[in-house]
């Protein structure tokens, strides 16, 4: 892409930085649009607009243009944030959990599969193949959207300043910000892993980019495997013990690796190995939490589905470049498996003070 737009390759990364960017701003305004009109008109204008954007990515005529565009293609997070709150207009809390789990586990397959099909894809066809696929995809989805999915949850009634004034509720809530938070910090430990694993692969164990591909999976495995947990039991045991449980897991895996390198053990197979910890700690995490953060205020769904996740995306992206950037070859592996360490106890401590709360609320 860069060579196609005689563009520096730096400025072509900006589309990755720009997207996540503009994805955790849209969350944030996403929820209350919903609230308001409903689910089923913004999820399909929200769908329309992203086919029209990958169409100005695939015919832009420079890279200005092309980021512009690639930036809108962010409308697409009204999937992500309007498909948890349908599911928790119709199921009570733990069966949300679950129904939440179930779907979260359909799409890990993606990061897994993902930069396979879009190789694979530019080796055969170029860049741009990595564009259409998206978008007849997208075209199926909307035809789907549009032909099976009902509306499931009524109009607020209210207008939209009306319905943004309605943050404050959510934001006052230390249930809301608890389970926000360990969703935030327990995933923090993977976007950690996401700004610094490529270097420890590469720089620190010479492994080549085909291995650091197989192994940088690890957690993606793990991850399905959480969600699957978090479908099947989360009815049983309820949110706040799957999440704290998610929690704990998370930490215990970084822990055992970081001892391994401080005893001098530390392997490549080992360091990615125990990231399939936090992969299952994620999938029994954030499913439960987000359910639980949407069950605070059932009827505003969208809203809190929205700014969690907007918490969880821009604390991610910020733990990402840091662990990034203390990363050289004479600090190893040890900055970053302490950074996510810290971020797990966190995130352990949030889930904990949700129930202690609870507790003392007789709830």
């Amino acid at each position: 892409m860069a060579l196609h737009f005689q563009a520096d390759y730096k400025v072509m990364q900006l589309s990755i930085a720009l997207y996540l960017l503009v994805n955790a701003v849209l969350q944030i305004l996403i929820g209350p649009i919903a609230d308001k009109a409903g689910r089923r008109p913004v999820l399909l204008w929200g769908l329309v607009l992203f086919l029209l954007a990958t169409l100005g990515c695939i015919y832009a005529p420079n890279v200005e243009v092309f980021l512009v565009f690639r930036m809108c293609q962010a409308i697409i997070v009204v999937g992500m944030v309007l498909s948890r709150a349908a599911v928790r207009d119709l199921y009570d809390q733990d069966q949300a959990a679950s129904m939440i789990g179930y779907v979260t586990m359909g799409m890990a397959v993606v990061p897994m599969i993902g930069p396979a099909i879009g190789g694979l894809l530019e080796e055969s066809y170029g860049w741009k193949a990595n564009f259409w696929l998206p978008f007849v995809l997208g075209v199926m989805t909307l035809m789907l959207t549009y032909s099976d999915f009902g509306e499931t949850s009524a109009k607020s009634g209210k207008t939209l300043i009306q319905q943004f004034r309605e943050y404050p509720e959510l934001l006052r809530s230390p249930r809301f910000w608890g389970y926000s938070l360990s969703s935030a910090l327990s995933s923090g430990a993977f976007f950690a892993y996401l700004g610094g694993a490529p270097f420890i692969g590469t720089e620190l164990f010479g492994l080549s980019a085909a291995e650091v591909g197989i192994y940088f999976g690890a957690p993606a495995v793990g991850y399905f495997l959480g969600n699957f947990v978090s479908g099947r039991y989360s009815v049983h045991f309820g949110v706040n013990r799957m999440v704290l449980w998610g929690c704990w897991l998370n930490a215990i895996g970084v822990a055992m690796s970081a001892v391994l390198f401080l005893a001098g053990f530390g392997t490549a197979l080992s360091f990615f190995g125990f990231m399939t910890f936090v992969g299952v700690g994620n999938g029994m995490t954030i499913p439960n939490a987000t359910a639980g953060a949407l069950s605070v205020r059932p009827h505003l769904a969208a809203t809190a589905s929205g700014l969690s996740g907007a918490i969880m995306l821009s604390g991610g992206a910020g733990l990402s470049a840091l662990a990034g950037a203390l990363l050289t070859h004479e600090t190893g592996a040890m900055p970053l498996l302490w950074l996510m360490l810290a971020t797990s106890v966190l995130a352990v401590c949030a889930i904990l003070s949700v129930i202690r709360r609870e507790q003392k609320l007789g709830l």
